[in-house]
């Protein structure tokens, strides 16, 4: 790259120098670029700036807003003027998990223009008010789509040999293989429970997608998956936001 114009947002920063950072951001041009560039960029707002290097590591230059009534895309991802509202409460925990789970998983400048869209569409529904159940859904959603991106494709038609789901049938839940079909399922401890599913449970999700019925089994197969794509190292983001919880 050579003073080439990017458009995107910080996923993540660490100080660099006095004055500058190391940034991660996630442009529609090039999926995340890693860079370096002077202090000060926010996080959840577009921004553009320029990208020269040949590395991995870029230098970042003229780092700032994009204008509100600037459009961008190849045919128009459109901005609007109510992107700069802020993001607050329990829903700037759940952006910052957004950005984690992101800047973790996301390979270096590949290109994916469309889980970027998913991405700010997401930003702009935590801007807004919304219900616990309401925010809990917005996060199901992405992830669905970043699974997509990642090549992770949830059947919930069959288990690991083809079979049908079956109603009256436990299942274990294995992120490499699928559901598995178990006779005499673990009850016993936490991490067990998380990965067990009824028949009926999974035909309904199968059926309602990720939906408010559907939710916390949505949720409890979503946190597996997650876990064991980011090898069970722990989420600051998720940390933080338990801390939160337990002090209201």
């Amino acid at each position: 790259m050579r003073n080439e114009a990017l458009t995107g947002y910080l996923l993540h920063q660490r100080p660099y120098q006095e004055k500058r950072a190391l940034y991660y951001l996630f442009s529609w041009q090039h999926g995340v670029v890693h860079g370096i560039g002077k202090k000060g960029a926010p996080l959840f707002e577009p921004l553009q700036l320029f990208a020269t290097g040949k590395r991995d590591l870029k230098t970042f230059s003229q780092i700032g807003l994009l204008p509100a009534e600037d459009s961008f895309t190849k045919d128009a991802i459109t901005t609007e003027p109510t992107r700069y509202q802020q993001i607050s409460g329990q829903q700037q925990y759940a952006a910052l998990y957004l950005n984690e789970i992101l800047w973790k998983l996301l390979p270096s400048e590949d290109p994916m223009p469309v889980l970027w869209q998913h991405y700010q569409d997401s930003l702009m529904q935590l801007k807004q008010p919304l219900t616990a159940t309401a925010l809990r859904l917005c996060l199901r959603q992405f992830e669905s789509h970043l699974f997509q991106e990642l090549g992770f494709s949830l059947t919930l038609a069959h288990d690991n040999v083809l079979a049908p789901i079956e109603p009256d049938t436990d299942y274990r839940f294995l992120s490499d293989v699928g559901f598995v079909a178990t006779n005499q399922p673990d009850k016993t401890t936490i991490n067990s429970l998380q990965t067990l599913f009824t028949g009926a449970d999974i035909i309904d999700m199968a059926r309602l997608g990720i939906s408010e019925p559907t939710l916390s089994n949505w949720s409890r197969l979503h946190k597996h998956l997650i876990d064991h794509l980011l090898d069970y190292q722990p989420l600051q983001s998720r940390l933080l936001w338990q801390q939160q919880q337990r002090y209201q």
